[in-house]
C-alpha cells in the first residue's frame, strides 16, 4: 500500500525515475479500486431498479464519486508513468505511443515492463541501486 501512497505524495512530480514495482503496484491498487467502484455502482443500480421509486440519487452519487477519484488520480498516474519511462531511459513523450490503436498500447506495456536502465541516466540515479550509490563524487 505504501507504493500507492508514495505516488500520491509525488502528486505532480514528472521528473526523476520510478521503479517497476512502484508503477505496477500503483496500477494494481488503482485497478482494484476502480473495479470496486464498478461493483458498487452495479449493486446500487440493481437496488434502485428493484425499488420502483424511480430515484437514481445513489447511483448518481457513486458515479460522481468514481469520476472524482479518477480525476484526482490523473496527474499522479501520468507522473508515475513518465517517471517509469525515465527509468527505462526514455522521454515521457513515449506515453503518446498508446494513442496508436492496439499496437501502441501493447508496445507501451512492454516498455513499462522493462528493467531499469542501470546506473545514472539523464533523468537521475537508478532508484533500485539506492539514492546515494550513483552520485558522482567530485574531488579537487
Amino acid at each position: 500500500m505504501h507504493w500507492y501512497v508514495d505516488v500520491i505524495k509525488k502528486y505532480a512530480v514528472f521528473n526523476g525515475r520510478a521503479r517497476r514495482q512502484e508503477y505496477w503496484m500503483f496500477f494494481l491498487i488503482n485497478l482494484i479500486i476502480a473495479l470496486a467502484f464498478g461493483v458498487l455502482s452495479a449493486i446500487v443500480s440493481g437496488i434502485e431498479a428493484n425499488s420502483n421509486s424511480g430515484s437514481t440519487t445513489l447511483t448518481t452519487a457513486v458515479s460522481c464519486l468514481s469520476s472524482l477519484y479518477s480525476l484526482a488520480l490523473l496527474l499522479p498516474g501520468l507522473g508515475v508513468g513518465i517517471r517509469r519511462l525515465h527509468d527505462t531511459g526514455r522521454s515521457g513523450w513515449w506515453l503518446f505511443i498508446s494513442l496508436i490503436p492496439i499496437i501502441g498500447e501493447i508496445w507501451l506495456i512492454v516498455i513499462l515492463a522493462q528493467d531499469s536502465q542501470p546506473g545514472l541516466n539523464q533523468y537521475g540515479p537508478n532508484p533500485k541501486e539506492g539514492a546515494g550509490t550513483n552520485t558522482p563524487v567530485v574531488t579537487q
